[in-house]
């Protein structure tokens, strides 16, 4: 079983729409949408959801207002500035500055706050026409997104080794943050999407930087490189310096665009096309690598 993990350094390189053109590709494979925090696979590869679970994210303090006396105290003592007097005159707690560290529980004189654990993120395993998948939403400011990476690939795996799967494809978040790290940990081989942008050569380095430290093979495709010929041949050189293998350049097109807004990749939108090549020749590359 091969794992494979699509990254970019900055949002809208066109990663998703690769994963979703790899997906049509791949035989016998499950896939894993480990952007959490804003999940778009699913978009396109439409999901029948099969089960729905929670994920504790942290815990939040939540005050009662028929005990609290308003005293004050917690609002002096919370270093996060998490509590707030309301209209009323009693304090109130937000939860997005709220840190979960149950101070303010611990020395309320009249016990009137609560720690309470968070279930405002799911998870699920649901069937597609590609084959199995693990996804999951985020709500607004949550917490422990690599975590939650974490969890849906271990699920992934799971599947893959009962449904005996020849690939895991993860569909990897922006960045180099702490989902990226969980993203990359294990996997078999990056997929580095990039575009001919200074901010697109900039995060493609940072992220060499994180591959790098995980000893980790990286394959790379520039999309869109026809849009600014000088700064791909700058990505170029830095792949060829990096000993990185160039395996695709995927030429600026908008039927990408009208494949996503039909909800299908490439390869099903148009399978004739010159565009679905390339992808099958990248595809290619992938297994010959």
């Amino acid at each position: 079983m091969k794992e494979i993990t699509i990254l970019s350094g900055k949002g809208g390189a066109g990663k998703t729409s690769i994963a979703a053109a790899i997906a049509s590709l791949a035989e016998n494979a499950v896939f894993c949408d480990n952007d959490v925090d804003a999940a778009d696979l699913h978009l396109i590869l439409n999901p029948a959801i099969k089960e729905e679970h929670d994920f504790d994210s942290g815990s939040k303090a939540v005050i009662d207002p028929q005990i609290c006396t308003a005293c004050g105290l917690c609002i002096d003592q919370c270093r996060f500035y998490a509590i707030h007097t309301n209209e009323k005159g009693i304090p109130e707690v937000n939860p997005f500055q709220c840190e979960g560290c149950r101070l303010c529980e611990r020395i309320c004189p009249v016990d009137a706050i609560q720690t309470i654990h968070y279930k405002n993120n799911k998870w699920f395993v649901s069937d597609t026409r590609f084959g199995p998948m693990v996804h999951a939403r985020m709500g607004a400011g949550e917490e422990n997104s690599g975590r939650l990476v974490t969890e849906i690939r271990g699920k992934a795996r799971e599947i893959a080794s009962q449904t005996t799967a020849n690939f895991i494809i993860n569909d990897g978040p922006p960045g180099i943050g702490c989902p990226v790290i969980a993203s990359v940990t294990g996997t078999g081989v990056v997929l580095l999407i990039t575009e001919p942008s200074l901010s697109g050569l900039h995060d493609v380095k940072r992220l060499m930087e994180l591959v790098d430290s995980f000893h980790i093979p990286a394959l790379a495709v520039i999309n869109k490189y026809d849009i600014n010929l000088e700064i791909t041949g700058r990505i170029e050189k830095f792949l060829k310096e990096k000993t990185i293998p160039l395996i695709g350049k995927i030429p600026f097109d908008t039927r990408l665009v009208d494949a996503m807004v039909a909800g299908k990749s490439i390869i099903e939108l148009n399978p004739e096309s010159d565009l679905a090549e390339i992808f099958r020749k990248i595809w290619k590359r992938i297994m010959e690598n």
